[in-house]
C-alpha cells in the first residue's frame, strides 16, 4: 500500500486526510496537537504527527517514506513548502493556492523528475479541469466561471464564514483580477463589475471580479475569452470597499504606542471568530461554468452546475467536499501512475485525457459531489 503524508489538518486537509486513509497509509502533519489528536482518535488508521512545518527541516523529515504529498498549507506558505518538498525528490498535489508564479517551481520539478499538481481544489481545480478537457476537444470561444462558498444561514454583519485562512481569503478582496476578453489581458481592481445572478434553492448572489484564473492565462492562450468571478450575498461589495479603502487589508505596517503592526493581521485576527463556522452550521458550495466553442462543425454551449451542501452523515463541510475530493481524486491519478507528467502541472492537465477526466467525475459523484451538465447547440 502507498504511503501518504498530508501536510496541514485543517478542515480541508482533515477531511483529505481521512477520504485518501481508505486507499492509503496516510500520515497526517499539523504543528497543533489538539486536532491531530481528535483526527486520530475519531480515524485510528492515520497516523499523524505534530511538528512546526514553517521550517524546512521538519518538512523533510516527515516525507521521508512518502510516496506522494499532498499539501495543505495556509498560501502564505505554499510556494516554499513545494520547493522543500520538490527538491526531495517527491510528487506532490497541491491547494495552497501560494500568490507567486507556480511556474517559477517548473525547472526544480523536472531536475527531479517528479510530478506537482497545483491548485487542484474546487475553484481554480475543477474548473480548470472541466476546461482542459473540453479544450482538447472544441474550439473554446468563451469560459466563464462564477463560485461560492458561503453558510447557509445568513447572520449579520458578514453574512459569511470561511474554511481557510482569513488571510487567503482576504486577498480575493485586494488582489487585482486579471482576465481575458477578445484575446486580450485586462487587469481590474478586485471587487469589480459586479452582477446579480439567481440560483435556484438558494436565491440571487452577488458575483465580481476576482484573480482565479491563475494558470489558465498561461496554459490557454488560444482562447479569447476568460473570467472567473467569485459570489457572495449580496451587499457584500459594499462592506468589502469600505474595509479595503479605509486600510484594514493593507499589508503596510502602522505605528501604533510604539509598535509597528499590519492592519492585515489586525483584520484577520479580528475576523477569525467572526468567519469561524459553529459547531453544527451548514455551509454550501454553489459553482456555474459555461464554456462554448465550436465542436465537430456545431456551435455548442456546455453549462455545468454545482449545488453541494454540508455532509451531516460525514459532518463535514461542503467548501472541504468539493475542494478536499478533488485534490485527493488527483491524488489517486498521480500515486497510482495514471498521471505522471513531470514539472509544474496546472489542474487544465487532468483534464485533457478522457479517462482522468472520467475518473475525477465519478470520484466526486461517489462522494455526492455532482457536477450537472447541461449541452446546448447554438
Amino acid at each position: 500500500m502507498k504511503n501518504i503524508t498530508v501536510l496541514g489538518a485543517g478542515l480541508v486537509g482533515k477531511a483529505i486526510a481521512i477520504d485518501l486513509s481508505s486507499s492509503f497509509k496516510v500520515v497526517s502533519v499539523d504543528q497543533r496537537e489538539d486536532v491531530l489528536e481528535q483526527l486520530k482518535k475519531d480515524h485510528p488508521s492515520i497516523l499523524t504527527v505534530a511538528t512546526d512545518l514553517s521550517k524546512p527541516e521538519n518538512i523533510v523529515s516527515v516525507i521521508k517514506n512518502a510516496d506522494l504529498v499532498v499539501g495543505c498549507m495556509p498560501g502564505f506558505m505554499g510556494f516554499e513548502t513545494i520547493k522543500t518538498v520538490l527538491n526531495e525528490g517527491k510528487n506532490i498535489v497541491d491547494i495552497s493556492f501560494f500568490p507567486e508564479n507556480m511556474f517559477l517551481l517548473d525547472r526544480i520539478a523536472r531536475d527531479h523528475d517528479v510530478t506537482c499538481v497545483v491548485d487542484c481544489g474546487v475553484a481554480p481545480g475543477m474548473g480548470n479541469i472541466i476546461l482542459g478537457y473540453h479544450n482538447e476537444r472544441m474550439k473554446v470561444a468563451n469560459y466563464k466561471c462564477v463560485v461560492g462558498g458561503l453558510p447557509k444561514t445568513r447572520e449579520w454583519p458578514f453574512e459569511y464564514k470561511a474554511v481557510f485562512s482569513p488571510i487567503d481569503v482576504i486577498e480575493e478582496y485586494i488582489r487585482p483580477a486579471r482576465y481575458i476578453e477578445n484575446d486580450t489581458l485586462l487587469v481590474k481592481e478586485a471587487l469589480s463589475d459586479s452582477e446579480h445572478l439567481f440560483f435556484p434553492g438558494v436565491g440571487t448572489l452577488e458575483a465580481w471580479n476576482s484573480d482565479g484564473l491563475r494558470s489558465l492565462l498561461k496554459t490557454m492562450p488560444n482562447i479569447p475569452n476568460m473570467i472567473e468571478k467569485t459570489m457572495r450575498y449580496p451587499g457584500t461589495i459594499e462592506y468589502l470597499k469600505v474595509l479595503r479603502e479605509s486600510g484594514y487589508f493593507s499589508y503596510d505596517p502602522v505605528e501604533i504606542n510604539g509598535n509597528m503592526i499590519r492592519p492585515i493581521d489586525l483584520t484577520s485576527k479580528l475576523l477569525f471568530p467572526k468567519w469561524q463556522l459553529k459547531p453544527g452550521e451548514e455551509d454550501m458550495t454553489i459553482m456555474r461554468i459555461i464554456i462554448d466553442g465550436k465542436e465537430d462543425s456545431v456551435y455548442k454551449r456546455y453549462t455545468y452546475d454545482l449545488f453541494d451542501s454540508f455532509d451531516l452523515k460525514t459532518n463535514t463541510l461542503s467548501m472541504a467536499r468539493t475542494t478536499g475530493y478533488t485534490c485527493s481524486a488527483a491524488a489517486h491519478l498521480v500515486a497510482n501512475g495514471r498521471f505522471s507528467e513531470k514539472g509544474i502541472c496546472p489542474p487544465e492537465f487532468l483534464g485533457k485525457d478522457e479517462n482522468d477526466y472520467s475518473f475525477i467525475l465519478n470520484y466526486l459523484k461517489e462522494r455526492n459531489v455532482i457536477y450537472d451538465v447541461k449541452v446546448e447547440n447554438i
